[in-house]
């Protein structure tokens, strides 16, 4: 069993590198506007004819 001495090194170092909490980020900092292209959602629309290509079923995939 390690010496009082050394678990309160332990501990000591333990302290200096983990003991406390980075900063807290602020919200307006984690998030970014950005206009959008009015003509986007022609480019890019909902097609419900061709939503069947990006489904995914194993028992599809298998045949069954």
């Amino acid at each position: 069993m390690p010496e009082a001495g050394a678990r309160d090194a332990a501990a000591a170092l333990r302290s200096a590198k983990y003991g406390k909490l980075p900063e807290r980020i602020r919200y307006e900092d984690m998030t970014e506007e950005v206009e959008t292209d009015p003509d986007a959602s022609k480019k890019s629309g909902y097609n419900p004819e061709g939503s069947w290509n990006y489904y995914s079923c194993l028992a599809l995939d298998l045949g069954l």
